[in-house]
């Protein structure tokens, strides 16, 4: 069972968001990089899983220049056979998939796992796009997935509770917080991935289908107001004037 796994470079949680270019490119000065956590913690862990489970490979793979192998050296540190990087700014979700699509095409890989969203722009957009393109079943936001060898049996989470669904033959999955635990890598792990390939491949299309108009941070939140219980008249203004909630 051969394996791919789609990992993305994102900002971590704790950075500050500032835009430079007329608020159109994001800040990067200063700012700390890592894996994007629904990939590492839950897609790559699980794609691992089922490599031990089933035997076969897992690839992990990453659309972006040569800075971002250090992210992608993790992914093989945290026990990913092999890394592939397509030499490309990253320019929207549709470029991303056509590309990590045609390399899937021209390998044989029975799973492709994504995260359910990357936690900087939280699209959810890519697994559905890598789906569309090589014409496959795509099951979202799994929170749990068995796999026996021939079917898949995936828990996704819906509006309201949960749906399981099962599958056969190749298909994109997108991971949700449940479907794997975190690994840490360890030293060896570490070491080995100096060891292991990462492939560098060119581009099949750099069309950018979406361009970034601007960026805009939201409003800053105001202080707490407290509001005496009896007088309900200052709230019931506050809520229509300021808050805007209430007509």
């Amino acid at each position: 069972m051969n394996l791919l796994v789609c990992i993305n470079k994102t900002p971590d949680t704790t950075a500050k968001i500032a835009f430079t270019d007329g608020n159109t490119k994001f800040d990067t000065n200063g700012v700390q990089f890592i894996m994007n956590p629904y990939d590492e913690w839950y897609a790559l862990v699980r794609a691992l899983e089922l490599k031990e489970q089933h035997g076969g490979s897992v690839t992990v793979i990453n659309v972006g220049p040569a800075i971002n192998d250090v992210v992608i050296r993790k992914a093989l540190a945290i026990g990913a056979d092999k890394a592939v990087r397509i030499n490309a700014e990253a320019s929207n979700s549709m470029m991303v998939a056509k590309n990590i699509a045609d390399y899937t095409q021209a390998n044989d890989f029975g799973i492709v796992f994504t995260g359910k969203e990357s936690i900087d722009f939280n699209g959810s957009e890519l697994g559905g796009f890598i789906a569309a393109y090589l014409g496959v079943p795509f099951l979202s936001y799994a929170s749990s997935m068995e796999h026996d060898g021939t079917t898949a049996r995936v828990t996704r989470d819906i509006e309201g509770g949960v749906e399981v669904a099962d599958v056969q033959g190749k298909f994109v999955i997108s991971a949700a917080k449940g479907l794997a635990e975190q690994r840490i890598p360890n030293m060896r792990g570490i070491m080995m991935a100096k060891k292991k390939p990462l492939e560098v491949v060119e581009p099949t299309s750099t069309d950018a289908h979406v361009t970034i108009a601007e960026y805009a941070l939201p409003q800053e939140k105001s202080g707490v107001k407290m509001i005496d219980p009896e007088n309900m008249d200052e709230l019931v203004r506050l809520l229509q004037e300021e808050a805007k909630v209430i007509a």
